[in-house]
């Protein structure tokens, strides 16, 4: 006679789990599969209907995104001297010179910049506050983080238009500092509301042993607190990058040229007969990397406890 566990899932249960998370991680990554691919395909397959998924692999959408073109008359062309570049070559074919570099780095740096940048100083701000909400008696507490919390209920586009002309009046406007400062701003409200949950389950006696062997308060918030606390530090500043990021709304309507990034600058990439899909495929691509590089390399504080070793009061 087998035994059963009413706990332990059978082997069908257990099947049948597997297959739907398989199911639904194909389902969900095929999107971004079909980004990459179009990377890689020429502007006739990447418009082909009905939809190629078998082509000719091609760099020209990467050539095209990084790279100013002209098209010059046939017999310009043929006087130039020979391509020293196997992308000089690739642009020629369709009648082409490459005139410069695009602005697509310089935007791409932009977001760099300004997420990794408001990340850090929305971290760094929330974690004080949470710790000061958590640790301290603070007057109308409940009503100032409804307060913080409220911040985040706006819709960007109800405060763009003020932001915009306060930007310009202090100086701020199109300006990686002044992008930085209002991403922080959004940001903020999320990173005090979550990291207070954390730095709430941190037990109390730790912080009062570090006090009795003669830490200083922020001694034992830096020694203490802060490693019990990586989990969800790391986490937030996921979700806060992740904001930054992406953000489109303020992009759009408070930078055009110096501190604009990659997402306003993407669609507007131009081929020769319209909308070059390869180009803004192979964009949005090389825009995921450093998102999922900053995710990887926080995975290990996402899938570690944070009340590991608590002490049970």
């Amino acid at each position: 006679m087998s035994s059963f566990s009413v706990t332990e899932p059978s082997k069908r249960q257990k099947w049948f789990a597997g297959s739907l998370v398989i199911l639904y991680a194909l389902i969900t990554i095929m999107p971004l599969i079909w980004i990459i691919a179009t990377g890689f395909k020429s502007p006739s397959d990447a418009i082909a209907y009905p939809p190629k998924v078998f082509f000719e692999p091609s760099m020209e959408g990467y050539v095209n995104l990084f790279t100013s073109r002209t098209r010059l008359p046939a017999e310009e062309l043929a006087a130039l001297p020979p391509s020293e570049t196997w992308y000089q070559e690739l642009v020629r074919d369709n009648g082409m010179v490459i005139t410069g570099p695009s602005r697509y780095g310089q935007r791409f740096l932009n977001s760099v910049i300004i997420g990794f940048g408001s990340t850090f100083l929305s971290i760094f701000l929330g974690t004080l506050a949470a710790y000061g909400f958590s640790r301290f008696k603070v007057p109308i507490k409940d009503d100032l983080l409804f307060f913080i919390l409220s911040t985040r209920m706006m819709p960007p586009i109800a405060v763009a238009i003020p932001i915009f002309l306060m930007f310009r009046q202090i100086g701020l406007s199109d300006s990686h500092l002044g992008m930085i400062l209002l991403y922080t701003a959004v940001n903020l409200s999320l990173s005090v509301w979550l990291l207070k949950g954390f730095i709430d389950e941190i037990p109390l006696e730790y912080e009062e042993a570090a006090l009795i062997d003669g830490y200083t308060r922020f001694q034992a918030f830096y020694k203490v607190v802060l490693p019990q606390a990586a989990t969800g530090i790391a986490s937030t500043a996921i979700f806060c990058l992740i904001f930054a990021w992406n953000e489109y709304a303020f992009a759009v309507l408070l930078t055009s040229g110096n501190a604009q990034t990659a997402p306003p600058f993407i669609p507007t990439i131009i081929g020769a007969g319209g909308k070059d899909w390869p180009a803004v495929a192979a964009g949005a691509t090389i825009f995921l990397i450093p998102v999922m590089i900053f995710t990887i390399l926080l995975r290990k504080h996402l899938l570690s406890g944070i009340t590991f070793g608590a002490v049970r009061k």
